[in-house]
């Protein structure tokens, strides 16, 4: 992962009742290990972390998207572009927030894409060793608190044909206000809902499989497969791309489950920022004894499927239509 650019600038907010002093750095610091851990690890977490989706609402219609089209037109440097962005974040937190931190800003590459993630890096007391071999005071960014923070895809924002998720920033549920507050001071017009649009993929792909009559295990096989790509993608922290995932699907057919999506007019975007929860809980049950085999999806147990614990039994809701007629007509 080359970093092109990176610095930090420093907020200083002792109590809630004094303003928020910026310390700008002057210069891009030197290439080191140090940076390219602290990016990484700011990368995984916030991959973890709940965030909205979406794009600039218009291009200089907030100035924070303005500087940056400056800096990525070379109309201005990085060092510029980041000053301008440390002063209006430093306003906007001023009246929100009552400790400071370390402002991340770092412009790096990962395969063909180029991205910018931005970061508040809150720091906190701890103990180390020192030379001596005595314990010591020694100040550490607390990363696993990473509140405000956004990530911006610039591949995707300067192509000709711009996805609707190029852009996105962490939106803990703990912090709405915040997080509203942040959205639109980067100018976020978000595009979808993760949650809802993953939820819908995941009804869809249900549907497509039954719709086809598959054998279970070539049930399981497509639905790890789903499964895998969606978690893989999560952990980047990009979006599923409906084209790969229908090629992932079904190897012979690539653009079966493409199609069968937009026939059958679901709504889904060509592109899915995945919701982690939501794939969690999309797992198969399976068990077979004494004769009888049964196989559901995990998300359907309280809906479709409920499990009377007292009794040791299970409630199927919607009986699938090969096995009502198959009874049906051993009954006659």
């Amino acid at each position: 992962m080359p970093i092109l650019h990176s610095i930090v600038h420093r907020i200083d907010k002792p109590s809630d009742e004094q303003p928020a002093a910026l310390q700008l750095a002057e210069a891009e610091p030197a290439d080191s290990d140090a940076m390219d851990s602290l990016l990484t690890t700011v990368n995984d977490r916030y991959n973890t972390k709940p965030k909205a989706w979406g794009h600039f609402a218009e291009t200089g219609s907030v100035p924070f998207a303005g500087w940056l089209m400056a800096y990525v037109e070379n109309e201005s440097d990085f060092v510029t572009f980041s000053h301008r962005a440390a002063e209006g974040f430093t306003a906007l937190i001023d009246d929100q927030l009552s400790v400071g931190g370390y402002l991340l800003f770092a412009h790096y590459q990962q395969g063909d894409v180029q991205y910018l993630t931005m970061a508040l890096l809150h720091q906190r007391h701890g103990v180390g060793i020192s030379d001596a071999l005595e314990a010591v005071a020694a100040p550490q960014l607390n990363l696993g608190q990473l509140t405000l923070a956004a990530r911006i895809n610039l591949t995707q924002w300067k192509s000709d044909t711009p996805s609707q998720q190029y852009l996105s920033f962490i939106k803990d549920r703990g912090g709405k206000q915040l997080a509203e507050r942040f959205g639109e001071w980067l100018g976020c017009q978000e595009g979808v809902d993760a949650t809802s649009e993953t939820r819908t993929l995941l009804k869809a792909f249900s549907d497509y499989v039954e719709s086809e009559d598959l054998a279970e295990e070539q049930t399981r096989e497509k639905t790890d497969a789903l499964i895998e790509y969606a978690s893989d993608q999560a952990r980047r922290g990009e979006p599923i791309t409906l084209d790969e995932l229908s090629e992932l699907v079904d190897e012979q057919q690539p653009k079966a489950f493409y199609d069968y999506i937009r026939h059958q007019d679901y709504g889904l975007s060509p592109e899915i920022p995945p919701d982690k929860r939501t794939l969690n809980q999309f797992r198969r049950f399976a068990g077979r004894a004494g004769g009888v085999s049964i196989s559901f999806d995990s998300h359907l147990l309280g809906s479709g499927v409920e499990y009377d614990e007292e009794r040791d039994r299970l409630i199927i809701k919607k009986v699938p239509t090969q096995l009502r007629d198959q009874i049906k007509r051993r009954q006659e």
